[in-house]
């Protein structure tokens, strides 16, 4: 890694740079013990341990697992999703205390891990079923005996440091991450899976349950008893970030971010390679671009992140290290990551206000599979809706996800990836070039190209046009689809003297505020550059406006009230709000915190949480009005 470091930035030194430096951050990772490897026991009748199984690959760990030991009878838990392990309660499966099998896939490790927790399990086994990866007898897949890495806090950057940046000499407060596990966790191989499984008793999974592993009926359990052995230990590590600018000519204290994971688990040639190689081709391409007279507007910011595979740590850190600089200069934040894990399908994980940016552009690159076509012709040929079938909302193990969700910036990711298959190798140590260049059957340059393509338009356009082509119109359309969700519950809360009406109010004037703007800018100067300025100022600081101001970012790091965690989002109300018509028992979704679950609805908690929402929301569209003597709400 120090190696691959000085390369990057000697790469970046030989180009026509303004500035190019490295920033260290001394990070708390955690690693495995080669003295004291992880293990797996059988556990007999009276609770003494058996025979050892064999975990075949010593390095294969889960960061962040709580060390420890954990013993309890196996259950089979699927994907180890709330509704998971909602269903297994119904059915009367016992969880407390039970060590958890579950499936790779649909969520992250670190979810699979918080929603076992939260269901009372006493640790969790993750394996990778044949079933999520389709075998194609012309593409290589992922060997029986290989297990699958991933880290399981359940947020981004140091958990040993949240809310505060890492850098060396910094007095912190004795604090962890909320997200971090209080129960171990470990990877196991396929093979290991189907001993385990084998071993289950009790009622079979239901048919969508059952996965592919030959001779292994998919009972739920519980099963025999299992003792599991975590010894990780955590180390005090620096990490490096790399950086090169190139200064803009008018609003050089605006910046437009792309960036790349360097570091891999493994050899990582999908996971950090490519996004490294077009990384380094658009700061080539730019650096002779400038050679020949091409100025952009705003600074252009090419960053090589560290830490990336312990949960975007070096982006993480660089953020919290600037937060009260970045959120008022950063303009959009670009993600190389996964760019290319096939090459069927094209997905954009992306912020609202770069849709219709994204769907531009889409219509001037080159289709990498359809000769002729473009990608937007490609992804709209059988689909008129055709964001419905590329647009995904930022996943929390995306480096674009802390950009939006924490720091206000908005954010984009976007993949190739094959049909209905996933990409075997990922965080494994057969994720060599030779197995992503076969996978692609020699397409690999080409649906790389047409990235670094994507990526190169979306960089001129926002880094050159005169107004920032954001669209800050789009979120009007987010909060109504998500006030529909609530809308089925407006009876239920009239019965008890509740209404919505605050949150209708604040979108009317939001619209009213993006309107009122759009006609502004349609009418104005284009050659008025003070004017011009102001726009863009009001234009790119929009989806910060949406970090709700009235929770703590030490407490509540992810504030985005439509992306974030905690009871100040949207989908924490939700969640609440769906309790009026279900048990105490029933279980919480993913975005909501564990505030109040099992406690039933509660009138004093739903009024802080609307009250929370509804003046982020109002907040927003008064900030979008501009001067305080311009806003004009019906509130």
């Amino acid at each position: 890694m120090a190696a691959l470091a000085q390369d990057i930035r000697a790469a970046f030194s030989l180009q026509k740079l303004d500035h190019v430096w490295t920033d260290t951050h001394y990070v708390g990772l955690q690693f495995p013990d080669p003295a004291h490897p992880n293990t797996l026991h059988w556990v007999d009748e009276a609770g003494r341990p058996g025979e050892q199984l064999p975990l075949e690959d010593p390095d294969v760990y889960c960061p962040y697992s709580a060390t420890g030991n954990a013993t309890g009878k196996l259950v089979y838990a699927h994907y180890g999703r709330p509704e998971d392990l909602q269903h297994l309660r119904t059915r009367g499966v016992e969880l407390a205390g039970r060590l958890l099998l579950v499936r790779l896939g649909m969520i992250s490790f670190a979810q699979k891990v918080a929603s076992a927790q939260d269901f009372g399990a006493g640790g969790v086994l993750i394996y990778p079923d044949p079933a999520d990866f389709p075998q194609d007898p012309h593409k290589p897949g992922l060997s029986s005996n290989r297990a699958v890495y991933g880290h399981v806090h359940l947020g981004t950057g140091d958990p040993y440091t949240p809310g505060f940046p890492s850098f060396n000499q910094t007095q912190f407060p004795p604090v962890q991450s909320s997200g971090l596990p209080s129960i171990p966790a470990q990877p196991i191989s396929a093979d290991i899976a189907s001993l385990l499984l084998r071993k289950l008793e009790g009622p079979v999974a239901p048919q969508e349950w059952q996965g592919w592993l030959p001779d292994s009926f998919y009972r739920l359990g519980p099963g025999p008893g299992l003792h599991l052995g975590v010894n990780n230990h955590r180390a005090s590590t620096p990490i490096s970030n790399i950086f090169g600018c190139i200064e803009g000519r008018s609003e050089p204290d605006h910046y437009v971010v792309i960036g790349a994971q360097r570091d891999a688990w493994g050899p990582g040639a999908a996971k950090s390679a490519v996004g490294t190689a077009i990384l380094l081709e658009l700061v080539r391409t730019f650096s002779s671009m400038v050679s020949n007279g091409f100025q952009p507007r705003r600074s252009l910011l090419f960053i090589s992140w560290d830490g990336g595979d312990f949960g975007s740590v070096g982006s993480t850190e660089w953020l919290e290290g600037y937060l009260s600089l970045l959120h008022l200069k950063a303009v959009v934040y670009v993600s190389l990551d996964n760019a290319v894990l096939g090459d069927d399908k094209f997905h954009a994980k992306t912020s609202p206000l770069l849709v219709s940016l994204i769907e531009n552009i889409l219509k001037q690159v080159d289709s990498p599979n359809q000769s002729g076509q473009t990608l937007y012709e490609q992804v709209a040929v059988n689909n008129h809706n055709w964001d419905a079938e590329v647009i995904q909302p930022l996943p929390m193990d995306s480096s674009a996800y802390s950009f939006t969700a924490f720091a206000g910036v908005p954010a984009i990711e976007f993949s190739f990836v094959e049909d209905g298959q996933v990409y075997p190798f990922l965080h494994t140590k057969d994720d060599t070039y030779e197995n992503l260049h076969r996978v692609l059957r020699g397409r690999l340059p080409a649906v790389a190209q047409a990235v670094a393509q994507l990526a190169g338009q979306l960089l001129i356009r926002l880094s050159h046009d005169h107004l920032l082509p954001l669209d800050f119109g789009r979120y009007g359309d987010v909060v109504l689809r998500h006030i529909g969700n609530l809308n089925e519950f407006s009876g239920d809360l009239k019965a008890r003297g509740l209404t919505l009406q605050w949150v209708y109010s604040a979108r009317g004037d939001y619209i009213r505020a993006a309107e009122k703007l759009r006609k502004e800018i349609y009418s104005s100067e284009e050659s008025d550059e003070r004017l011009t300025r102001m726009y863009n100022v009001r234009i790119m600081r929009v989806e910060f406006y949406f970090l709700s101001q009235y929770v703590s970012p030490a407490d509540s790091p992810f504030r985005h009230i439509f992306l974030g965690r905690g009871d100040h989002t949207l989908g924490a109300l939700l969640d609440h709000v769906r309790l009026l018509r279900t048990s105490s028992s029933g279980a919480l979704g993913a975005a909501s915190s564990a505030v109040g679950s099992g406690l039933g609805f509660q009138e004093s908690r739903f009024r802080r949480q609307l009250a929370l929402l509804t003046w982020t929301l109002q907040g927003a569209a008064n900030a979008l009005s501009g001067d305080v003597w311009n806003i004009d709400n019906n509130f």
